[in-house]
């Protein structure tokens, strides 16, 4: 749960292109730069129906900047012979949802549920895939701690109260990571302790004032705007209000306040207000607990790798926690949705299954989770693996790093969200990285980093919740307003960086269904290299009216382009014939 709520952008835009460049880019191009001069200044609101697909459009057929697969779909009469897994490392999943049952890998060296582990892989009954962050009972893990506040438990005895001067000088990274991971816990546990206080606070006004508004309104039938022009007649200073507060004074104005703001929070019912005191009690109580050791239920040794621990119980349970049973259910329906079943969405092929691995929770990922979950999905058949997941600490990052290296040894290519902090991550390090923050060099050449734009092609079209950087972020894709498969078998739209990095990955899957024999590292740099480039100016993330050539966030200083990729591909691997 974050303290602030980002509101998913409501104007979507279509930009026309003049004749000239028209003809130009529907050309089997591999490379495209569109600038700033080419741009029509005409645009026009994307209706209901094409917010639900326009990540799939073409700019120069549709007018709208996706990543051109449905060109790809119209043009191309060939059909794939080869079926690839997407290990899709997250949530658990709706495995039952109807855009996403007939997707999902199944393993049939496992006879299900027979207490055996079948095919010798060291895992009893994964028929689907695996869930690292439950007990053998399937019971699992719904909060845990920030890796930041793992890591000042776990180094505390080394570092605690101590000056610089005492520090040896091989310690010194890890003391300079304490300070900070410090610094970050201190700022957080105030602010939540605050937040607790203030939603015990307003829980116990609530009734108070939905009585006393009564008066004015019989009906509750109260909407916002009633509320706004009310409170303009009556309010009052922020001083008078203070202290009429603390005098449980039932002033009508500081009233009509109290009510706007729970409107203007998404609180505008007793209920809704309970569910975020109850949510921000387990932030401030368990997330931010250095005496919380979820790791108690799963029962195993968070400090050594293992196999085996967890369960097999990949799909949601009935009623459970509702903030670990969606995401995976989002990510895996943009990469792999049917095609055919008339229903829902489309995903990149049907030639994708999906191999759900289950690591994440209300609160960060355990280093040892995400390499077991690596070694999982390599040893177990998966060319992609999907990430849409960060955090900004590491306390075991040798593990993931060498699971990387795995994985790029066994030809699997690794795709990752570059997070929604709004910040540099060539100067603020994000978790799981192919960058060690201390050298230029990449560990690997098998992974993929990437950030968020949407449809609106002007100084906003870099999502303002995205993360860039020239040297760790490689590319990106869309991400605002995307449409797919939801829990309970539903289906809505939901933005970030999480949602852009599954366009990577079938991406991925859909080349190599058609050219097997291209390498990780192959597919990476087609990817990069026939992207589209646009010339214009963005505002950085994180900042008012900051600007900078789009080409400056990014490695490749591109957007996905999913025709461009295929036509290269087609390419490369004639060349290696």
């Amino acid at each position: 749960m974050k303290k602030k709520q980002i509101a998913s952008e409501g104007t979507l835009v279509k930009v026309y292109l003049f004749l000239g460049l028209l003809l130009f880019l529907i050309g089997c191009k591999s490379k495209q730069n569109l600038s700033a001069s080419t741009i029509n200044s005409i645009r026009t609101e994307l209706t209901s129906s094409e917010l639900k697909n326009w990540y799939q459009k073409d700019y120069a057929l549709d007018g709208v900047p996706g990543i051109s697969l449905d060109k790809w779909y119209n043009q191309n009469k060939k059909n794939p012979k080869n079926t690839i897994i997407v290990a899709v490392i997250d949530t658990q999943i709706d495995k039952n949802h109807e855009d996403l049952k007939d997707k999902i890998w199944f393993n049939a060296k496992e006879i299900p549920d027979n207490g055996i582990d079948d095919d010798h892989n060291g895992y009893i009954d994964d028929v689907n895939g695996w869930n690292f962050t439950s007990n053998k009972n399937g019971d699992y893990i719904v909060w845990g701690n920030f890796e930041y506040v793992r890591l000042i438990r776990e180094w505390g005895n080394l570092f605690k109260n101590k000056t610089l001067d005492q520090i040896k000088s091989d310690d010194l990274p890890k003391y300079r990571e304490y300070l900070r991971a410090l610094k970050i816990y201190e700022g957080e546990k105030s602010d939540y302790q605050n937040w607790l206080q203030a939603s015990k606070y307003s829980v116990n006004m609530f009734p108070i004032v939905k009585d006393s508004l009564k008066h004015y309104f019989p009906n509750e039938d109260y909407s916002y705007k009633q509320l706004d022009s009310l409170y303009k007649i009556h309010k009052i200073n922020d001083k008078t209000f203070r202290q009429r507060r603390e005098d449980n004074d039932r002033d009508l104005g500081a009233m009509i306040g109290f009510m706007k703001t729970r409107f203007e929070y998404g609180e505008e019912t007793l209920e809704k207000m309970k569910e975020t005191e109850r949510e921000v009690d387990s932030v401030t109580n368990k997330n931010l607990n250095l005496d919380y050791n979820e790791r108690l239920l799963i029962g195993d040794n968070p400090n050594v790798l293992e196999k085996g621990y967890g369960s097999g119980r990949i799909s949601i349970l009935k009623n459970g926690f509702k903030n670990i049973q969606g995401h995976s259910t989002k990510i895996s329906g943009i990469i792999a949705a049917n095609r055919d079943n008339h229903k829902g969405v489309k995903g990149f092929s049907q030639n994708i299954k999906i191999m759900p691995l289950a690591i994440s929770f209300s609160g960060d990922e355990h280093d040892k989770d995400i390499a077991m979950a690596i070694y999982y999905a390599v040893d177990n058949g998966a060319k992609v693996i999907n990430m849409s997941f960060g955090k900004e600490f590491s306390i075991h990052q040798n593990w993931v790093s060498d699971a990387f290296k795995y994985a790029e040894k066994r030809n699997v290519l690794l795709v990752h969200s570059s997070g929604n902090n709004s910040f540099d991550t060539d100067k603020n390090p994000y978790y799981p990285s192919d960058s060690n923050f201390e050298e230029t060099s990449e560990i690997c050449n098998n992974f993929i980093n990437v950030g968020s734009i949407s449809s609106r092609l002007d100084s906003t079209f870099v999502s303002s919740i995205s993360n860039y950087g020239k040297l760790n972020v490689d590319l990106f894709a869309p991400g605002e307003e995307i449409y797919t498969t939801a829990k309970n078998n539903n289906y809505e739209s939901d933005s970030g960086t999480s949602i852009a990095a599954p366009m990577i990955s079938g991406t991925a899957a859909l080349i190599w269904s058609y050219y097997p024999k291209l390498t990780a590292a192959e597919v990476k740099q087609i990817i990069l290299d026939s992207g589209t480039a646009y010339d214009i100016e963005v505002i950085v993330p994180g900042t008012e009216d900051k600007k900078v050539p789009f080409s400056e966030l990014s490695k490749s200083g591109k957007v996905l382009n999913v025709y461009n990729a295929m036509k290269l591909a087609e390419k490369v691997s004639k060349k290696k014939k």
